[in-house]
């Protein structure tokens, strides 16, 4: 058996009769289908026939029933209570709803809260390309990046947006350090770099993390990975703080690797150990990772020149 078929055989995903990706695209490329597929988002599933034909206002019963049989089993199932979404189908109206298809909005840059790591100047915002960008108004340091579509735009306030956008940033890098791509759910690779020179991250330890599936990539510094670990989260509500509502470009040991220290080399880059320092008021949390950002240990050490 070659290497291929031995591949295949092991692979859990086995589909005879899956659609090519121009068909799958065929058959949602049509309004009457994208219509009954909106009306099945807004209704309460499962859906019968004849309340599915209401809500789209669809008068020819046959004609109706075509196109739905279309959508059914790739997009639609059909149960006994009535219809319902599968993945596909549900992908397509959240394509729909994120205005990634059809919008592209820009936001004139905004002050938020914070200020330049380098400098101290104010920070701003501002969106472009489905992106929002945080960074300085004097110098320009970059403090911070990501994807937002751009339906995350309607009814909200600039402030209610960075709110949302901090936690987006937060859930993307999390959830790809723990190998799960947020595009495909595929599996992500995390490499780390050691970046020389101006570079446009502002890093000299870059994360990258890569998706072996459909090569979706995200960029970030060692912190942000971090924000979800147990013992920074319970450290900082040590310290009447929560984590969770503080703005991550505000958090020097995220945007910068000023406190990340690679502490030694093996053959790979998979065998660095690496510590970051997390300062807080009278302590410093003092986390130390392997290669693949796993948390080995943390200690909580008094600062210098605290009483402690």
């Amino acid at each position: 058996m070659s290497d291929s078929q031995t591949d295949a055989a092991e692979s859990i995903l086995a589909c005879e009769e899956c659609l090519s990706p121009a068909e799958a695209f065929a058959v949602v490329g049509n309004e009457t289908r994208l219509a009954i597929l909106e009306a099945l988002w807004r209704l309460d599933r499962p859906v019968a026939f004849s309340e599915l034909r209401r809500e789209v206002g669809m008068r020819d019963s046959a004609q109706f029933n075509y196109h739905l049989s279309k959508l059914t089993g790739q997009f639609v199932r059909k149960t006994d209570d009535g219809y319902d979404f599968r993945s596909a189908g549900r992908s397509v109206i959240a394509a729909v709803l994120s205005g990634t298809l059809n919008q592209d909005p820009r936001l004139e840059p905004f002050e938020v809260e914070g200020s330049c790591v380098d400098c101290g100047a104010p920070l701003e915002a501002y969106y472009e390309n489905e992106e929002v960008r945080v960074r300085c108004t004097d110098c320009g340091r970059n403090h911070g990046g990501y994807s937002f579509p751009p339906g995350g735009l309607e009814d909200r306030t600039r402030e209610e947006l960075m709110s949302a956008f901090n936690q987006r940033a937060r859930h993307l890098s999390c959830l790809s350090a723990d190998g799960v791509c947020p595009e495909c759910s595929g599996r992500m690779e995390t490499t780390l770099f050691d970046v020389e020179g101006e570079n446009s991250f502002d890093l000299d330890v870059r994360v990258e993390h890569e998706c072996q599936r459909c090569h979706h990539t995200i960029h970030s510094s060692v912190g942000l990975v971090l924000l979800d670990d147990a013992e920074i989260v319970s450290f900082y509500r040590d310290h009447g703080v929560d984590l969770n509502t503080v703005p991550y470009w505000t958090l020097e040991w995220c945007v910068t690797d000023e406190y990340t220290t690679v502490e030694q080399y093996g053959d790979e880059e998979r065998a660095w150990r690496i510590s970051v320092e997390i300062p807080l008021d009278d302590e410093t949390l003092v986390v130390s990772l392997d290669g693949d950002l796993n948390v080995l240990d943390t200690e909580r050490v008094a600062r210098a020149g605290s009483g402690g």
